[in-house]
């Protein structure tokens, strides 16, 4: 009888130490779970801002080589008609959707992204000027800022007929680009 005890015994007490491996073998308690969404929100946080801060760098970057672009296309447009002088917009530099044949309206200089007036969360803006009246646009101005402040860019471009110098303007919410030779002019040099 006391075999039958013992082995009764050991049977249940077996069953108990399979019972508490299986509960024990189930996953991860709630707590280890915490632990690492914790850790991934923390590195969250250290990333995201220098992944924004990275994008507005690049889009920054975009946005002055679009405006050495299109200063440049100002001076090929004034070579190539020099009866007009400089383009009097952006629009004239660039070219119609579809095949392109260039002449004073469409001059086939600047891809449609940039003549558009858009590319990477930048406005632009292009204008030929004419001076004391005349017909020929002897001056001109290339200028952008950004359509979203502080999401797709913080500082504003622009280029004037002064050799196509670079110049950069700390922009602020709303603020819209560069209009005239003399508002570029003010915006220190890059």
């Amino acid at each position: 009888m006391a075999t039958d005890l013992q082995r009764k015994l050991q049977v249940c007490h077996g069953t108990t130490k399979m019972r508490r491996k299986t509960i024990q073998s189930r996953g991860f308690s709630l707590l280890e779970l915490l632990i690492v969404v914790a850790v991934v929100l923390v590195l969250a946080a250290i990333t995201i801002p220098h992944l924004l801060r990275s994008r507005i760098a690049a889009n920054e970057a975009s946005a002055a080589n679009a405006i050495r672009q299109i200063s440049m296309a100002e001076v090929s447009y004034s070579s190539t008609y020099s009866a007009v002088g400089f383009a009097p917009d952006l629009a004239t530099l660039g070219s119609p959707a579809g095949a392109c044949t260039a002449d004073v309206t469409h001059a086939c200089i600047l891809d449609s992204v940039i003549s558009s007036g858009g590319k990477d969360g930048y406005t632009f803006f292009a204008a030929g000027f004419a001076a004391g009246g005349g017909s020929v646009n002897t001056a001109f101005v290339a200028s952008s800022a950004p359509q979203n402040f502080n999401k797709s860019g913080v500082r504003m471009f622009c280029a004037a007929t002064d050799a196509g110098t670079l110049r950069v303007k700390q922009g602020s919410p709303g603020a819209t680009p560069a209009p005239d030779v003399v508002t570029c002019m003010s915006y220190p040099i890059l």
